[in-house]
Parts: structure tokens; C-alpha cells; sequence
């Protein structure tokens, strides 16, 4: 999780720094942690609240009425109201390049100096729509075209792996959410997309079951049985030939009859036309998962009310 300073809060924002400082002195609003040398560090959250707060101000809400909402009540309604914009899923083609020119011959220290860079001065959702999440389909394109080798993806898809769990670990841990287990099914090993989920979900303010990569249908039934899953979002990547599809449709079906699946990856996209038959949902971009996600939180905050 990037922690910002506030001067770049206030570039991130387009709120003064003094407009910054009141609004957590008066309102609680942010409650930025303090770095070893105690500098205001600001959250990614924190900077997305912001934002929020301004954009519903310049649609005529008052500070004071927002504030009273509650910091809680106010992180859920910017929850539910942002879905992920074209322009955040966006690429920076012009660093995408610059990366990619960084691996061929393979200069480490330059590779890791542009990507840690670009990555540490915006929001980290912001980082893996724009930059991550398009580096790792680059390279899966690269490496199946033969115009890269297999363990430069490898290297390249450890370093995105490691941030994503970096940012994971320091996310608190959510006791009341609604229980999300994301996995790979039986065979699919490239899990960067399901990690990334996982993030989406965990920000989201759902229990996370994260299981990795090439999980057979039975261990998968069996966590289910376990933990009483209010949604199973796995990952396709791979597109199967037409009979390996439809069998693994049917395996899956013995989880959807009984818990809520949906699948999501290009080879969730290229079973489209089979899914209407089934129980399974098709999730089949990054603003359809974060709908699924409100509607899953909104309806267990709606029933702890009652």
C-alpha cells in the first residue's frame, strides 16, 4: 500500500494542503499515519476519500453534512459509487515500452528502478489497472509469440506477485464482510489476474479465502463445505478446445448449485457462449467485478441492519 506525502496528496486531490490539514484536524476525515522521520503519510483509501469528498462537494454537498456521515459511512457510499473508469484501465503505454525495452537484453536495475518508481507515486488500485495488470499481459503475449524467454515472464510475474501481496498484507483484516474465495481451478496456473481480484475484493471490505493457482474441483467443494462462501470467483485464463470446456462447466456446476460462482479471465470470456445454461455468472471485465462486489457488500450491510 503506497503511502503518499501531502504535498502529492494535494496534486492527487487538487485540495490545498491547508484544505488537507482541516479537514483532519476538524473533521477526522483522514488519519494519516506518521513515517520515521514524522512526515503525514496518506493511504491510498485515504486519497480516494479525498477525492470523493471534493467531487461530492462540487455537487453541492457541504463538508459538514459529509463529515457526519461518519468516516465508515462515507468509505462504503465512495465504495459503491466508484466503479473502474476506461481512463484508470488505461495503460502508460509509453512506460509499457520502456519497461519491455528494459528486458531485451535483461537490465534488472533498470527495469526495477522505472517500474518501483511509476508504481510508488499513485494509488496502488491505480498502479494495477494502468501499469501491473497491462506489464503482465504484455509479457504473456511476448512470451507466447517466442520473442521472450520463459524465465524473464517468470521474473517479470514474481515482482508484480510481490507487490500485490505486499499491499495484501498490509489491508486489515475484515471479520464482518461478506466471505469471497478466489482460486484457480484444476489446470490453470497463471494466477497474477485471481491475486489481483483478491486485492479488488479485500479493498472492497470482503473476507478474503484466497486459494492460488490449479485447484482441483473436489478440494475446491470441500473449502466451500468449510467456510459457506457468499460468492466463488475463479479464474480462466486458458481457452480449452470445446468438450475440455464443457466438462469443466460440469464440475463446476457441483459448486454453483450450491454457492454463488462466477469466473472471470479470457477463458471465462471464450466460454460466453456456453455460461447461459448454466448457474455460473460471467464477470467479464474489472467494472462487472466491482459491481458484483457492491451488490455483495451492499446486501450484507443491509442485513446486519435488520
Amino acid at each position: 500500500m503506497n503511502g503518499h506525502r501531502i504535498h502529492r496528496v494535494a496534486k492527487l486531490t487538487g485540495l490545498s494542503k491547508d484544505v488537507i490539514r482541516v479537514w483532519e484536524r476538524r473533521y477526522g476525515l483522514v488519519k494519516p499515519s506518521r513515517s520515521s522521520n514524522r512526515y503525514r503519510e496518506y493511504s491510498d483509501e485515504e486519497v480516494a476519500l479525498l477525492r470523493f469528498v471534493k467531487a461530492q462537494m462540487d455537487l453541492g454537498a457541504t463538508i459538514g453534512g459529509l463529515a457526519a456521515e461518519g468516516h465508515d459511512a462515507l468509505v462504503a457510499r465512495m465504495r459503491a459509487a466508484t466503479p473502474v473508469t476506461p481512463e484508470e484501465e488505461k495503460p502508460h503505454d509509453r512506460l509499457l515500452v520502456d519497461l519491455i525495452g528494459s528486458l531485451d537484453p535483461l537490465d534488472k536495475a533498470a527495469f526495477e528502478r522505472k517500474l518501483n518508481g511509476a508504481v510508488a507515486v499513485i494509488p496502488f488500485e491505480e498502479a494495477l489497472h494502468r501499469i501491473l495488470l497491462p506489464l503482465q499481459r504484455r509479457i504473456g503475449e511476448l512470451w507466447h509469440e517466442g520473442r521472450l524467454n520463459v524465465g524473464v515472464e517468470h521474473y517479470v510475474t514474481k515482482l508484480v506477485q510481490q507487490k500485490l501481496f505486499s499491499v495484501m498484507n498490509q489491508l486489515p483484516v475484515n471479520e464482518s464482510g461478506p466471505r469471497v474465495l478466489i482460486a484457480c481451478p484444476e489446470g490453470e496456473i497463471h494466477e497474477v489476474g485471481a491475486q489481483a481480484v483478491a486485492y479488488i475484493a479485500a479493498t472492497r471490505g470482503c473476507q478474503v479465502y484466497y486459494l492460488g493457482p490449479n485447484l482441483p474441483t473436489s478440494d475446491l467443494l470441500s473449502f466451500c463445505e468449510r467456510i459457506t462462501p457468499d460468492l466463488v470467483l475463479l479464474s480462466l485464463t486458458d481457452t480449452k478446445p470445446e468438450a475440455a470446456a464443457i466438462q469443466q462447466l460440469k464440475d463446476l456446476e457441483a459448486i454453483a448449485g450450491r454457492w454463488p460462482v462466477a469466473v472471470g479471465g479470457q477463458g471465462a470470456r471464450a466460454l460466453g457462449h456456453l455460461l447461459h445454461e448454466t448457474n455460473i455468472e460471467l464477470l467479464d471485465d474489472l467494472t462487472a467485478l466491482h459491481s458484483r462486489l457492491m451488490v455483495l457488500v451492499s446486501t450484507r450491510m443491509l442485513a446486519a441492519r435488520g
